[in-house]
């Protein structure tokens, strides 16, 4: 008895002890990963949230930095080739080795029907294995930023992806699912524990992590939660650590609690107005027998009836950055000469568009997200209100991101808006998958089918060219095509805000992505 007692103490012991130490971390956001499938949707948030269970092979650092992830180093033997060195002693959290198969077989995977990351990897035409821990990348033309578009490019397990017949990826835009829907399984720190879809996640480190570890914590419950007010008040009820976005409205109330800070900065994506370039005819639209978009007159027209400085300080509350191109500030190839908007002047909007031909302007469709942005549904509303001033009556779609993803990417869509933040952190990103002539994995983002030869031209000499001055020289030409020929009308960067209980360290970055490596909870 006296033995049993004792081990009964020790026990106990033990588990305090466990319990003392343990770390849990609770944080919300406004949705939820909309996939658990890596390769499914270039969706910032849901390709940031499931970076903690999967990696590339070349990361970021805090400082959005390239560093080493799944390639230890990586070099180009040619100007065709980027050799990546793999890191040794890697598996997957269900125990498989990590090798050149794997990357091999993700690249493909990525280059699948179905798959949404194609453009990260559209100048490769050939992975080839030297070794288990050798992958050549091999092109056909030069291209020195290989590594930068590839930091979000995430390597899978082949195995497991044959073994649950998950080897294609599923195409959210075709409401496909597959086993890697709803199941993960990668080499990152964190795995998951429970998932039950649009209510919470519980996340748990990964013991087989190759990486040094930073945080402290033992366990993670997210959930999503889309209603600004719900969000921040169980930021300060104690029911959650950290909550983003944290609505200007709130600021001070999050700032003042003694209990809290807030945390801020701007976004790296820039949102913008997709208009239909390509139809003869709109597919909502009062015009018959022709698209009015297919007049820069009409487009112009449209740029300059927004009130960008009424959006900001009334719906952004003055945190954003209004925008008169299509890369932000901190992405690379960003030129300030250039980032700035026409006259906000609807009378020249009345004007262009009685000289294009309608007097009295003319009716269309407008699809919006209403959980995705911030602010989004409130911006298409105000975009709506503003239009009607010129005669031009917009009849708004407002839908959930998964509906309005779904509607827009098979460019079911007459107007739009949309976000782009180069995963690449460069302006060859938004050229390529944004602005670029739609063909062949290219300009995927593009919805509104906005088509410039010159510009297609200069996004592959920039691809190709490795000599900064002349590569920003190009940058700046096609940026200047796109702005002189309105191809989009470019809105703001949104301010970053982020709600944190004191007692609680995170890191943030301009990407807004929450690294969950970094995160230590102190009491």
């Amino acid at each position: 008895m006296k033995r049993a007692g004792v081990a009964l103490l020790a026990l106990g012991l033990a588990l305090a002890a466990f319990q003392a130490e343990a770390k849990t971390f609770r944080y919300a956001y406004r949705i939820d990963p909309a996939s658990l499938d890596p390769h499914a949707l270039a969706e910032t948030f849901t390709l940031s949230w499931l970076g903690q269970i999967y990696e590339p092979l070349v990361g970021r650092g805090k400082d959005l930095e390239l560093v080493s992830a799944l390639a230890e180093k990586w070099e180009q033997p040619n100007p065709t080739t980027w050799r990546f060195h793999l890191r040794a002693n890697v598996k997957f959290a269900g125990g498989e080795p990590f090798t050149a198969d794997d990357v091999i077989f993700s690249v493909k995977r990525i280059k699948a029907e179905g798959s949404d990351m194609a453009y990260t990897v559209a100048s490769v035409t050939e992975v080839k294995k030297i070794d288990d821990l050798t992958v050549d990348f091999i092109m056909a033309e030069p291209n020195p930023i290989l590594p930068m578009q590839t930091t979000s490019t995430y390597i899978v397990s082949k195995a497991w992806s044959e073994k649950n017949n998950a080897a294609m990826p599923a195409s959210i835009k075709n409401k496909q699912e597959n086993f890697a829907t709803s199941n993960a399984n990668g080499t990152g720190p964190f795995m998951i524990k429970e998932r039950q879809v649009g209510v919470k996640t519980v996340l748990v480190p990964n013991p087989a992590w190759w990486g040094v570890k930073e945080h402290n914590l033992t366990e993670v419950v997210f959930t999503p939660i889309q209603s600004d007010a719900t969000r921040v008040a169980a930021l300060l009820s104690g029911e959650v650590d950290m909550v983003y976005p944290v609505p200007q409205q709130d600021a001070a109330r999050v700032n003042s609690t003694g209990k809290h800070q807030l945390l801020t900065g701007f976004e790296l994506r820039t949102i913008f107005v997709n208009m239909d370039q390509a139809r003869d005819e709109l597919l909502e639209s009062s015009v018959k027998g022709k698209n009015p978009f297919k007049d820069k007159r009409v487009r112009q027209a449209l740029y300059q009836a927004i009130d960008m400085e009424a959006i900001k300080s009334r719906i952004m509350g003055g945190t954003s950055h209004i925008a008169g191109t299509m890369v932000a500030p901190g992405i690379n190839g960003f030129d300030a000469k250039l980032d700035m908007r026409l006259p906000f002047d609807p009378e020249a909007s009345k004007k262009l568009l009685a000289e294009a031909g309608y007097p009295s302007g003319f009716e269309i469709g407008m699809d919006c997200p209403n959980d995705r942005y911030v602010n989004d549904e409130k911006i298409c509303q105000a975009i709506v209100g503003m239009l009607a001033r010129i005669g031009i009556k917009v009849n708004l779609l407002a839908q959930t991101r998964t509906r309005y993803f779904e509607k827009i990417l098979s460019r079911n869509t007459t107007l739009s808006i949309l976000g782009w933040q180069p995963l690449s952190y460069d302006a060859h990103s938004t050229l390529q998958d944004v602005i670029n002539t739609p063909k062949d994995k290219i300009g995927t983002y593009n919805v509104g089918s906005f088509s410039n030869k010159r510009i297609d031209e200069l996004t592959d000499l920039i691809e190709k060219e490795v000599d900064p001055a002349k590569r920003q020289a190009l940058i700046t030409e096609a940026l200047t095509i796109h702005k002189s020929e309105i191809g989009h009308i470019p809105l703001h960067q949104a301010g970053l805000a982020w709600g944190v209980r004191k007692g609680v360290s995170v890191h943030l970055r301009n990407d807004d992505s929450l690294e969950l490596k970094w995160v230590k909870v102190d009491d």
